[in-house]
């Protein structure tokens, strides 16, 4: 029997034989030792985790299939996800991770009311005082496949003793004042409401102005607030409307999240607001919050991780969603299928989102969260599918040839609206089609009208705390640098992004 190695970076390990998924994963980075190492070190003193102290010995015995305790799996699934550009779980390293609680981890949970509130209110509490960036320990990664798509699917089958076996004429026999375990039933006030629903709504038209990082914690603070209002007992009707506002107050979360790159943590504030709105019985909404799951999977280069969530989506609101609702659907379902390479499906869906949002009725009432999709936005979702086409097809100038009039009509679009409502939160939407704008002249090879493009983004996003803004400024300069060496105008622009966008903390450390 081999002997056993135990010290504060590595876990006990029986007869090591060499970890050859790990092993791959680190060949294909391009990475020494030494920085895989130093890299390691940094993560890990950002989570307080000041005892790590790894160095390129003790990564070869993780590469010779030595087993290191937590955070170190986490640490590592996280930096290898931001390298490649799509998820690679603790599993995908050949690493084993730690037991974790449902409150702070995983996607696999109950579908009940009473347990979607204690969950809520854990999640956001932890999230409030573990750091100002939200780090929750080294408890969170991210889910994809069928990890991912199983649970989710869950969210079209009605619960026993859910919201919908409460409904109809067992509660409307009740007492008004009691439930129906005799408790006191306490209710809300139609001006409280209204107050918690308006207050949704301003911190949705701040993020979209700012940008996530500015008021993410209040956007937390407050759900953590309605959970603990949750916790009390309403008549129905308030019941329903508390889990609607907590569901869109958790999505925002989860959105803000995203927009600052704490990826593990948006999906599990996405998760908790699917589980809310199918406690609202809000379906429109729950596939609203799924669309925002899959745009996150697209982000991360899961293509049919993302069609999944779509299709799970249209399907479950397919009687209930409005045409906006319809082509912001569509819109997405055609980014994914642009993701995965499919063009005549890809075609399809950019038809069906425009013949959608052509049946739109300004007159038609609509939620709050859904408003934001309008014709610059639909022409920006269908131009980043031409646009990324044209990427997969090798710069082909048949989708390039559609992307940029759909480009360049959103961002007019969006520069109107910023003139005409400078408060109105099209900011962001605004500095990221310009970045698209940029890498459609990127990959019509045009150097000088890419950087006219993100010199202005670049305005934008120093009035911005996002963090996706400025990665992706970040990246397509990169691309810009590799495929223009010694451009004056690309070379210009790196100068800047250098001085006046620096690559901070909060970026390295996501």
């Amino acid at each position: 029997m081999g002997g056993v190695t135990v010290d504060g970076n590595g876990g006990g390990t029986s007869a090591r034989r060499p970890n050859e998924r790990l092993g791959s994963w680190f060949r294909r980075s391009g990475w020494s030792k030494g920085e895989l190492a130093r890299q390691v070190n940094r993560r890990a003193r950002q989570l307080g985790a000041h005892h790590i102290s790894t160095d390129t010995s003790r990564v070869r015995r993780w590469l010779d299939g030595e087993q290191p305790r937590e955070p170190i799996p986490r640490i590592l699934s996280e930096l290898f996800s931001e390298r490649f550009g799509c998820v690679v779980s603790v599993e995908d390293l050949g690493l084993r991770s730690a037991p974790r609680s449902a409150a702070v981890s995983g996607i696999d949970l109950p579908w009940a009311g009473s347990q979607t509130v204690a969950l809520i209110n854990e999640f956001s509490r932890s999230d409030l005082m573990l750091g100002r960036r939200g780090f929750l320990g080294t408890s969170l990664s991210m889910s994809a496949g069928p990890a991912l798509i199983e649970p989710m699917q869950r969210w079209l089958v009605p619960t026993p003793g859910g919201p919908e076996a409460l409904t109809g004429a067992r509660l409307t026999a009740l007492p008004a004042q009691q439930d129906a375990e005799g408790r006191r039933l306490t209710g809300l006030s139609e001006p409280e409401l209204s107050q918690l629903e308006e207050s949704t709504g301003q911190f949705r038209r701040w993020d979209a102005q700012c940008g996530g990082g500015l008021r993410r914690k209040a956007v937390v603070g407050q759900l953590h607030e309605v959970t603990d209002l949750l916790q009390e007992s309403h008549p129905e009707p308030v019941r329903r409307r508390l889990f609607r506002i907590t569901a869109e107050l958790s999505e925002l979360a989860g959105w803000m999240s995203y927009d600052i790159g704490l990826q593990p943590t948006a999906q599990k504030y996405f998760v908790l607001a699917l589980h809310a709105a199918k406690e609202a019985e809000d379906r429109p909404l729950g596939a609203y919050v799924l669309s925002k799951m899959s745009r996150q999977m697209i982000h991360l280069g899961r293509g049919e991780d993302a069609l999944e969530l779509i299709h799970l989506a249209q399907y479950g609101s397919r009687e209930r969603a409005t045409p906006r609702t319809q082509s912001m659907l569509y819109a997405l379902e055609a980014r994914a299928y642009a993701t995965l390479g499919q063009p005549p499906k890809c075609h399809r869906a950019v038809r069906m989102a425009e013949d959608a949002f052509a049946e739109i009725d300004p007159r038609e009432p609509e939620p709050d969260w859904i408003r934001f999709f309008s014709e610059a936005e639909l022409h920006a979702e269908n131009a980043h599918s031409y646009r990324d086409l044209a990427y997969v097809a090798g710069r082909s100038p048949a989708y390039l040839s559609r992307a940029r009039p759909l480009m360049e009509r959103a961002v007019d679009l969006f520069a109107r609206e910023c003139e005409e409502d400078p408060g109105g939160g099209h900011q962001r939407s605004y500095a990221l089609n310009l970045i698209g704008m940029a890498t459609v002249h990127l990959l019509g090879k045009e150097p000088e009208a890419c950087a006219a493009q993100a010199t202005k983004a670049m305005t934008l996003a120093g009035s911005l705390r996002s963090e996706r803004v400025n990665n992706r400024l970040r990246k397509t300069w990169s691309t810009a640098r590799r495929d223009f060496p010694g451009d004056p105008a690309v070379s210009e622009v790196a100068e800047r992004l250098t001085t006046e966008l620096p690559e901070s903390e909060a970026s390295r450390a996501v």
